[in-house]
């Protein structure tokens, strides 16, 4: 058999990450390299799950190529019960308290494992990144996902929840959030924070973002926000200060309590590297008890970036499947 068709026939280990806006997949081998990608538009948390899983779908045999599937790991925007087999609540995506693992993996014909976004991006940086020991790993995307990480062991509470850093509440009756409560931490911090902040501003100041989103806020997203902060724009480097700020004071207050060795920001917003953890580096400096009197944990972006819960899915789907 040549290699095209020994390839053709080899069994693949997919990761998927299902996010508030777009979903995910990749086939991803043992070292944490992502082989392949294949996108999907998030349809929203008012539709039909029906429709989300077909989003899920067509992105999984898109990577999967006519390949047998091994195993998916699923890393879900959302709560995760402790038996990793249902969403409860997923703030951003419609699924609530369903049985998507076993449902998956029936429609697909493999095993799948599922977990909570973020704990997948920790999976991730623990096996081939920047999350050993003791460590709080937080994505930042359309919201703000969080794990625990202690001892090089994800800690995940005991409904399977711990991590959801992105809904405490940091503003008494601040923004409301689309967890039903108000003052969230991601409404001041995460993509939508980022695009808010200069949505506002068109029409206000002067801008580069007006020419790239045609003068409709609507349009505008947060790859736009930061190129254009990266070429100068005033209004685009006041939206990453902004984030960055709240970023920074979220972190001192769950170094406070938790007292890492490291914190790793992953998730989309993460691409946007110094713009981003500069800003929260001198707040957490500034907002941290007793900062000059302890060692302040580095504050580093996840080795995988954006793709760190793929990453993670498929290290929790090969563990599934070989042990």
């Amino acid at each position: 058999m040549g290699r095209a068709s020994a390839r053709a026939t080899e069994p693949v280990v997919l990761g998927v990450d299902v996010g508030g806006t777009k979903v995910l997949a990749a086939e991803v081998d043992t070292a944490g390299r992502v082989l392949a990608t294949a996108a999907r538009s998030t349809p929203g948390r008012r539709v039909e799950v029906g429709l989300l899983e077909a989003a899920l779908t067509e992105a999984v045999l898109e990577v999967a190529d006519g390949r047998p599937i091994a195993a998916v790991g699923l890393a879900a925007a959302g709560f995760v019960d402790r038996e990793g087999e249902r969403v409860m609540f997923a703030p951003h995506l419609p699924w609530r308290g369903e049985a998507v693992r076993d449902r998956l993996a029936e429609r697909w014909g493999t095993t799948v494992v599922l977990d909570n976004d973020a704990n997948c991006a920790a999976h991730a940086e623990i096996a081939h990144g920047e999350a050993g020991g003791d460590a709080l790993v937080i994505t930042l995307g359309t919201g703000i996902g969080g794990a625990v990480v202690i001892g090089g062991r994800v800690h995940r509470g005991r409904n399977g929840m711990a991590g959801e850093f992105g809904h405490m509440q940091v503003v008494p009756d601040g923004l409301p959030c689309e967890c039903g409560n108000r003052g969230c931490w991601e409404q001041y911090s995460s993509g939508n924070a980022l695009t808010r902040f200069a949505r506002e501003r068109i029409g206000h100041e002067r801008t580069s973002l007006e020419r790239m989103c045609g003068g409709i806020p609507e349009r505008l997203v947060g790859p736009m926000v930061t190129d254009a902060a990266r070429d100068g724009d005033a209004v685009a480097l006041q939206a990453f200060a902004s984030v960055g700020d709240w970023l920074g004071v979220g972190i001192a207050n769950l170094v406070a309590a938790f007292d890492p060795e490291v914190v790793v920001v992953g998730g989309g917003v993460s691409a946007a590297d110094a713009l981003l953890l500069d800003p929260a580096r001198a707040a957490l400096t500034r907002a941290l008890v007793g900062a000059s009197h302890r060692r302040v944990p580095p504050v580093r972006r996840a080795r995988f970036g954006p793709e760190a819960g793929v990453v993670g899915g498929a290290v929790l789907a090969r563990r599934a499947i070989v042990g």
